[in-house]
């Protein structure tokens, strides 16, 4: 079974996220902190797809990225950012920082679990 870190400081979107996620056959972790993913990745095995906010409380998804993929081990990760910055510019940073996918909040359930498959 693949496992889909979500990282986001909010509950509601985690548990949507989550729920979006199992109903498609995925196991899922969670973190509400950039620190808290850091420290569930230092404790287990690599998740199939990391699932990321960008404006998160400790450090951003930006930075959380970039230092991810300066790693060998998550080079070929997928990061999907899920943020309510809905600017051009934003989408075009987070890819800059190595994301390979961005939706914009609120998505629909159906365009969330697409970009989910196109990723896996």
């Amino acid at each position: 079974m693949k496992t889909i870190l979500v990282i986001d400081d909010s509950k509601a979107d985690r548990h949507l996220m989550t729920g979006l996620l199992k109903g498609s056959g995925l196991q899922v972790a969670t973190a509400s902190t950039g620190k808290e993913a850091l420290d569930w990745l230092a404790q287990n095995s690599l998740p199939h797809l990391i699932v990321m906010d960008i404006v998160m409380p400790d450090v951003s998804g930006l930075y959380l990225c970039r230092q991810l993929r300066t790693q060998p081990e998550f080079e070929s990760t997928p990061i999907l950012f899920c943020s309510q910055k809905n600017q051009d510019f934003d989408r075009f940073w987070a890819l800059r920082q190595g994301a390979n996918a961005y939706l914009v909040k609120p998505y629909s359930p159906a365009d969330f679990v697409k970009t989910i498959r196109e990723l896996l």
